[in-house]
């Protein structure tokens, strides 16, 4: 028998175990397979007229899976290789040179790695049509007919991951030879011994987090730590106090608390408390490592998921808030002003809702500082109802009211509440600031931000400098609107500055669609790989408690009693990097929610439950495994 025949049974023998590693690296070969197949593609190139972003976008996160799925699969290779320890220093005691050993595991990892290339790149041929259809759906654009699997992502595919397994296959070889006999034998009695715990260790772990977490949650612009430091120095302060705290909650607190639990004599003699406990209390500082590595990985997998999806969720809100009219310009000449309307009228699918000429007068604020687009109050009543706003201003005298919609705490102007000079020619106004309104009126990309004063004012600044015509349009299925979009485009000059809601929520689609894509299949590539790897470490425990088990149930103890004790036990390992992730994350989204001004609860709670779901799946998986190996009997 030669040892690729002996490695082919081998497989065939561990198959359960390796499945779940198996079917990840599929999995991630698939995604890759499909990223790289929309690189090379050129009718979705088309079909974003022109644009090279798609193409730019998959070789970036191309490169990102690559790296992460090589790290993955190096870091399940030592869980395997650790399994198999007593297995590989018995082929030593029969007298297997080391070198044969190598060459055996070798080609084990890489029959595994060739086969699930292999059907990768197959279930990608058939399930990227399917992607690229649901990424032209959320990208906003039409389904593609004539997308085709091009050889370019086929060839790429198997150069990068068969460079991968090669390099992976070769750590389990170079591995056999660190080992020494004895240590082979001994491997499933290593971390066994009882961890040494500080209260005051403990303690600094919160402390680093939650110095971690206020210091997130600190207002940029306002906060003298992050002037201190810099924009580029606290983050990197952030992220060392919150994975060091990480770390040492795991390997410090977790044994502390644990050590407590086992002080309570009336829970710890309790039922299989004292098993369940026990084994955790003496594993946890070896598993804390593995932990931090996945609620660093859960975190970053939930705030960028949430992050994506918050900003496609609010992409139409948004741009309501930056476009409030469906199309604005402003009117440089009758006869184009006059083409525009004639055209909108030939849509009936658009109808106008309304339509209003408002006349504005553009200034600049003290030493010229800023320029402010200047309207009357009758104007800004007339338009707030139309849009459907609650407000009606009644400004007398020198009153005034800012509406700034892209207003950014600590870093825009604070007029509330002061007097500004509006300075025309050689001569100004000053009025005076009541209150800001966080919306506009009028369109940001055809005027600046806009003050309104009374009508008495208004009428003065107009005769001070030249006045300016906008003609603002609220249409039907202002979304839907492309094509009129584009034929207004092509009638109106540079000048005129029109601005519509169609095109900043088409590249809102395009743009977010895409992150959302990207980083939802990246999120399940991040997710099937941290289950795996708490799946192989619970594993590699449970071939090592088998033992241990088979004495509790020849003494009497009910097979019911032991599911219960794993499921426990399980259950720690998994709650708390996922619990660790979700604060972590959760903190994360709420200090860019405030950066962003936009409220992320609803997509975010929405990623947390699915991320949370498929990590449950995981742990059913993983309990009844663990139960199936250590009540499995030789026949």
């Amino acid at each position: 028998m030669t040892l690729f025949s002996i490695a082919r049974k081998n497989i065939r023998k561990n198959f359960t175990n390796y499945f779940i590693y198996f079917a990840s690296m599929i999995f991630s070969i698939v995604i890759y397979f499909t990223f790289v197949s929309l690189k090379y593609d050129d009718t979705i190139e088309l079909a974003a007229e022109g644009s090279n972003k798609i193409s730019s976008a998959f070789s970036a996160a191309s490169v990102v899976l690559m790296i992460f799925v090589a790290i993955f699969i190096w870091y399940s290779n030592a869980f395997f290789t650790r399994k198999r320890k007593k297995e590989v220093g018995l082929y030593s005691l029969l007298g297997v040179r080391k070198k044969q050993i190598g060459r055996m595991l070798f080609y084990e990892n890489f029959i595994m790695g060739i086969i699930a290339l292999l059907i990768g790149i197959a279930l990608g041929s058939v399930l990227s049509k399917f992607f690229v259809a649901f990424l032209m759906k959320v990208m906003g654009y039409d389904a593609l007919a004539q997308f085709s699997v091009s050889s370019e992502a086929i060839l790429n595919t198997i150069i990068v991951f068969s460079i991968i397994t090669f390099l992976t296959s070769l750590q389990g070889y170079r591995l056999i030879y660190r080992f020494r006999l004895i240590e082979l034998f001994r491997a499933d009695q290593e971390s066994e011994k009882e961890p040494r715990t500080s209260w005051i260790t403990a303690l600094l772990s919160v402390a680093l987090i939650g110095f971690g977490y206020w210091l997130a949650l600190q207002t940029m612009f306002e906060s003298t730590i992050w002037r201190e430091l810099g924009v580029m120095a606290t983050p990197l302060l952030i992220l060392l106090t919150v994975i060091l705290g990480t770390y040492l909650l795991f390997g410090v607190f977790s044994v502390t608390l644990l050590k407590g639990l086992r002080n309570h004599k009336k829970s710890y003699w309790n039922g299989m408390n004292v098993i369940g406990i026990s084994q955790l209390l003496y594993r946890m500082k070896g598993n804390a490592r593995t932990l931090t590595l996945i609620a660093v990985l859960s975190a970053t997998t939930i705030t960028s998921v949430g992050t994506a999806y918050s900003l496609y969720y609010n992409n139409r809100s948004n741009v309501e808030k930056v476009n409030p009219n469906s199309m604005m310009f402003i009117a440089t000449d009758s006869r184009s002003t006059k083409q525009v309307k004639e055209l909108i009228l030939q849509y009936p699918d658009h109808e106008i809702l309304y339509h209003r000429t408002i006349p504005v007068v553009q200034m600049d604020v003290d030493s010229h500082e800023r320029t402010y687009t200047v309207m009357a109050n009758r104007d800004f009543n007339q338009l707030a109802q139309l849009q459907g706003k609650d407000d009606v201003l009644a400004l007398r005298a020198k009153e005034a009211v800012l509406l700034d919609p892209s207003y950014i705490e600590g870093i825009s102007p604070q007029y509330v509440g002061t007097s500004i000079l509006l300075v025309a020619k050689d001569s100004g106004e000053s009025v005076t600031i009541q209150e800001r309104k966080d919306y506009n009126v009028l369109n940001l990309q055809t005027v600046y931000s806009t003050i309104v004063v009374s009508d008495e004012l208004f009428v003065r600044l107009q005769q001070k400098t030249n006045q300016v015509s906008l003609e603002t349009y609220a249409i039907a299925q202002q979304d839907k609107a492309k094509s009129l979009t584009e034929e207004i485009q092509a009638i109106l000059s540079e000048q005129a500055r029109f601005s519509s809601f169609y095109q900043d929520y088409a590249q809102g689609v395009e743009a977010f669609g895409l992150l959302i894509f990207m980083g939802g299949f990246l999120g399940l590539v991040f997710l099937t790989a941290t289950g795996s790897i708490i799946y192989f470490k619970q594993l590699t425990e449970a071939h090592a408690d088998k033992g241990r088990y088979e004495i509790l149930y020849k003494i009497g103890v009910r097979k019911k009693d032991i599911r219960k004790t794993i499921a426990k036990q399980v259950l720690f390992i998994f709650a708390l990097p996922l619990l660790a992730g979700i604060a972590h994350s959760a903190v994360a989204l709420t200090s860019l929610s405030r950066m962003l001004q936009m409220n992320l609860v609803i997509p975010v709670v929405i990623c947390m439950a699915v991320y949370t779901c498929i990590y449950i799946a995981y742990y059913f998986l993983t309990v009844h495994a663990y139960y199936q190996i250590v009540t499995k009997t030789k026949s």
